[in-house]
């Protein structure tokens, strides 16, 4: 199916909670504007936005005065009210990072600095508070994050989608794109299921950012890495186990928050991801390889400074991915009570991490342009919390 020889105002490409969202926020600003949204899978948010933890992060993680800070922290209070004005279920049930020795606990005070800079609420409690709020949890001390929340964001995603449609965006599912051609009037993206041309053209491709970018003509010094977070999930009777989202202390060196102990808004108790190198961007089930994925990402040099920096942290999350007791070993830190027979198969999910060619993980959204063209070429978490703020960004670049 060709669009004919009209021209479209907008074309966005990619059907994440990132790509719906600039979508959305394209209309809200050109009222009547002629939009068309691609996705190739045949649903909305099949990948990162519906493979996550379900976490609307509060911004205490990230360096005061950087992109993510700042998206993070508006973002947090969008979804809150997007989710309350639309009737979608969700609970602002709170959040500990729970230092376990002296060395975290060192850490957690650098984070309270850091939390308090980014204008987010926290409270430090000791051991004997941490004792009482979650006695299954043990602990020197805590940070405590009341604003953090959790929400189903397919949820998020299916209600921006449905005003998209409203306000008279087109959605198509089912097309994936494999040419981008730019003129200084236009950019055409054509694929087997049809060509669109419109004067503008945003791509929100997460894990397939890095090669739609290559197709645009832009920036190749980076790669998309896809790293597997795995996850379990608790039996129903466990579930009641603690009543707080409880994170450990994270490793400033990494872009991952570790395992944690997630509620989720269905009443589930999750405990993941670890972060394991993937070899398909989009096979979620333990083993997958794609030999395309596995190649780009074997052959890349950025990747191989990423192991040999993080080699002891790469082989731990491979052991804990392969033997089911080094995983518990992390959660047992700081829930000692977990065995074996708590942890039940759940999906994992693919995280979309950009690699420069010299070994840097990128830790900060990267957004890039072309004279009728914007890529999001990283956004990975706290992007689906972010979306909002990521998608005004976007805009305003227009």
């Amino acid at each position: 199916m060709h669009n004919g020889s009209r021209i479209l105002d907008f074309c966005v490409i990619g059907g994440g909670i990132v790509g719906v969202a600039t979508a959305h926020r394209i209309l809200r600003r050109h009222p009547g504007a002629s939009l068309v949204l691609v996705e190739k899978a045949a649903a909305l948010a099949t990948h990162q936005t519906g493979h996550n933890s379900g976490v609307i992060h509060s911004g205490i993680y990230y360096p005061p005065g950087s992109l993510k800070a700042e998206l993070c922290r508006r973002g947090a209070q969008w979804t809150k009210e997007f989710a309350a004005a639309q009737g979608i279920p969700f609970e602002v049930c709170g959040k500990l990072l729970v230092a376990t020795d002296a060395a975290e606990f060192q850490r957690m005070l650098a984070l309270h600095e850091r939390s308090v800079a980014n204008g987010v609420e926290v409270e430090l409690i000791d051991r004997a508070e941490l004792a009482r709020r979650e006695p299954r949890v043990s602990g020197v001390g805590a940070l405590y994050v009341p604003g953090t929340g959790i929400v189903d964001f397919t949820k998020i995603t299916t209600a921006l989608a449905d005003a998209v449609r409203a306000a008279g965006g087109r959605i198509v599912l089912g097309a994936e794109i494999t040419e981008l051609t730019e003129t200084s009037e236009a950019v055409t993206a054509t694929g087997p299921a049809g060509s669109w041309t419109a004067r503008t053209l945003v791509v929100c491709a997460g894990l397939q950012a890095d090669r739609m970018a290559r197709l645009a003509g832009l920036r190749t010094d980076f790669r998309i890495v896809p790293f597997r977070g795995e996850y379990y999930r608790l039996p129903p009777e466990r579930a009641d186990l603690v009543r707080t989202l409880i994170y450990p202390v994270p490793d400033p060196n990494l872009p991952f928050l570790g395992v944690h102990l997630s509620p989720t808004i269905d009443g589930e108790l999750t405990v993941g991801p670890n972060a394991v190198l993937g070899l398909a961007r989009e096979g979620y089930p333990k083993g997958s390889i794609d030999l395309r994925d596995a190649r780009d990402v074997i052959g890349f040099p950025g990747l191989h400074r990423v192991a040999r920096a993080h080699l002891r942290t790469g082989a731990r999350e491979l052991r804990n991915s392969l033997f089911k007791r080094g995983y518990l070993a992390e959660c047992r830190r700081y829930c000692p009570e977990l065995t074996m027979a708590d942890l039940l198969p759940r999906e994992a999910g693919i995280r979309a991490q950009a690699v420069l060619r010299d070994g840097t993980l990128v830790h900060d959204f990267m957004i890039e342009r072309t004279p009728r063209s914007v890529h999001v070429l990283n956004a990975p978490s706290p992007a689906a919390t972010s979306a909002m703020p990521i998608a005004e960004h976007i805009v305003d670049a227009l």
